[in-house]
């Protein structure tokens, strides 16, 4: 089992918790209240910072329910927090754009976590052809 080191900027916030079976994402909330207009851009402060183990990086998205309640979409998709943010200071955030008018509440669940080991080092090997089938670059089907 892996540690990671955790700082809270707010007390009142909810700690994170792993509920071992029901998912290995783990709930991020909003640490403080954020009233947003439709086309606004924020980031929304998420009232942590880890120190990752070494060699792991955290990957950030929205919950399922996130865009249906707030009307926010993450505007980077996924957010990768590599192992080098862990500074004292290094609050994680959310960067998010809405589409409607909305206020998200502090403790609002609003994204999840996972850490992943970091990529292996690769090296790519240039060749004139490739020996897998052509499914004609559309997915499965190859139908366009």
């Amino acid at each position: 089992m892996e540690t990671i080191k955790i700082k809270y900027f707010s007390q009142d916030l909810e700690k994170l918790a792993y509920i071992d079976g029901k998912s290995d994402w783990i709930d991020l909330r909003a640490s403080e209240t954020v009233t947003l207009k439709a086309g606004d851009f924020k980031l929304i402060p998420l009232g942590v910072a880890m120190e990752l183990p070494k060699g792991y990086e955290a990957h950030v998205v929205p919950r399922s329910s996130t865009f249906k309640n707030y009307g926010i979409l993450q505007v980077n998709s996924c957010g990768v927090i590599d192992g080098s943010y862990c500074g004292d200071g290094d609050m994680w955030k959310m960067p998010v754009y809405a589409t409607r008018d909305t206020v998200i509440s502090k403790n609002d669940r609003i994204c999840q976590f996972r850490i992943m080991e970091n990529q292996p080092q690769i090296q790519f090997q240039e060749t004139p052809s490739l020996e897998g089938k052509d499914r004609g670059g559309f997915g499965t089907t190859g139908v366009r």
